[in-house]
């Protein structure tokens, strides 16, 4: 049997409105015409233009309910703008292609950056479109030299800074790709956390050792010992995210078997009589995971 097909959400074909037949669903509020995004945006239609058209819903002769671009409609009224550049959506429904979008992570931003300059773009307007300084796109510019590709790759979709590469870019390649390990295992990328997995890195690890670590050889021996029991730890902490997961699942369903035992009447009244700090050892234990099981329990 064939599958049903999919109905098309928009219109492929863009046409021109009247700024004015477009109603908003939402006010944009001073307050938040200040805010970084709206002041990008602004910037990017001033340089650039509108790249995505808005998207409307016809509700009635040259009049269309706006779904998805609140902040581009305002601003281009505020410019002065007569006609823009809109799409049709097929149904009354503000859950548009741009509701779940994820902002481009630095890695993606550092690459579209080298793309435009090699398009012939300068600096300049690559900034003046951001509305960010200059020197704020040649550091994304100069973000991932000297890190190596397999690090990049795992730190392809992370949050990570700029700053927060500069620190990795004081390690060798194979000590940067065990901190990129260590950061996904704990979902952390900032650059304190750089600085501390920078520290405790072994020497021999290090592009160039710093004189703080050119110390006596008691010191130095205290250092290497630190080290070793710090990545020992990091180790650690990689290995339990890799078993989170299930380890999680078991527990679960070993306190759902816990919950039905504790149920039965029986079970109880054997346990209360015989072996009350087993019992009382199983109740923390959904008290801890289950509460809400564990007070219907007791009750």
């Amino acid at each position: 049997m064939s599958s049903p097909k999919v109905k098309a959400a928009f219109n492929q074909q863009v046409i021109m409105l009247p700024i004015e037949s477009i109603a908003a669903q939402r006010e944009i509020l001073p307050s938040y015409r200040k805010s970084t995004i709206y002041l990008q945006i602004s910037a990017s239609l001033e340089h650039v233009g509108l790249i995505e058209p808005l998207v409307v819903f016809p509700k009635g002769p040259n009049e269309y309910l706006l779904l998805d671009g609140h902040m581009r409609l305002d601003i281009l009224k505020r410019s002065g703008v007569a006609e823009v550049r809109a799409i049709f959506a097929t149904d009354d429904e503000a859950y548009t292609y741009n509701k779940r979008v994820n902002h481009a992570p630095p890695v993606a931003q550092h690459f579209m950056i080298l793309k435009a300059l090699k398009n012939g773009v300068s600096e300049e307007r690559i900034a003046a479109a951001l509305n960010v300084d200059v020197g704020s796109i040649r550091k994304k510019r100069d973000m991932l030299d000297g890190i190596c590709p397999e690090a990049i790759e795992l730190l392809r979709n992370s949050h990570m800074t700029a700053d927060a590469f500069a620190v990795l870019r004081k390690m060798k390649p194979v000590r940067q790709i065990e901190a990129a390990e260590y950061m996904l295992a704990g979902g952390t990328y900032t650059v304190l956390f750089a600085k501390a997995l920078l520290e405790v890195t072994p020497s021999e690890f290090l592009v160039e050792v710093p004189a703080s670590r050119k110390v006596d050889a008691k010191s130095g021996g205290a250092r290497v010992m630190f080290e070793q029991e710090s990545d020992l730890l990091l180790r650690d902490l990689k290995a339990v995210e890799d078993s989170y997961g299930t380890d999680i699942l078991i527990l679960k369903m070993s306190c759902r078997y816990i919950e039905r035992l504790l149920e039965n009447g029986r079970v109880e009244r054997h346990l209360t009589k015989h072996h009350p700090d087993i019992l009382n050892a199983l109740r923390g234990l959904l008290s801890e995971v289950a509460p809400e099981k564990a007070k219907a329990l007791a009750s």
